[in-house]
């Protein structure tokens, strides 16, 4: 199993996606930014230094939104998603191909990877409907 780590990065009412590159696994789904946590880090440390190599931000990491297990065909990944915000820096598309902010209500209107599918329908129960419910 893979140790994932991801931020959930709110500005107001809205949530930070970020768009996988076209030449990676899964291309052009969207995604919480983070990244493999490497040996000797702690899921924190990891989740800074992945907002550093793929935004050039300072991330304040928080608690522990979420975790989820997902079975991709290449891997199994255990995603944990922290609350965070920005400390320092604006968002730079060093990695992905597309950085967007949207609201809850927005979130049907995005294709995103299958592991963060349950973090989406907890978002939106905790923050807000979807706009077709």
């Amino acid at each position: 199993m893979t140790e994932v780590v991801a931020a959930l990065i709110w500005q107001g009412e809205n949530f930070m996606i970020c768009q996988r590159p076209a030449h990676k696994a899964r291309g052009l789904l969207w995604e919480f930014v983070g990244g493999k946590v490497e040996a000797g880090e702690t899921k924190k440390q990891a989740l800074i230094r992945e907002c550093r190599e793929e935004l050039a931000i300072t991330l304040a990491v928080g608690d522990v939104f979420m975790e989820v297990i997902h079975e991709y065909p290449d891997l199994t990944v255990h995603l944990t998603l922290f609350n965070s915000t920005i400390s320092e820096g604006e968002p730079q598309m060093l990695e992905h191909n597309d950085i967007k902010w949207i609201t809850p209500a927005e979130i049907d209107n995005y294709d995103f990877c299958p592991a963060d599918v349950e973090i989406l329908k907890e978002i939106i129960k905790r923050y807000g409907q979807r706009k077709d419910l």
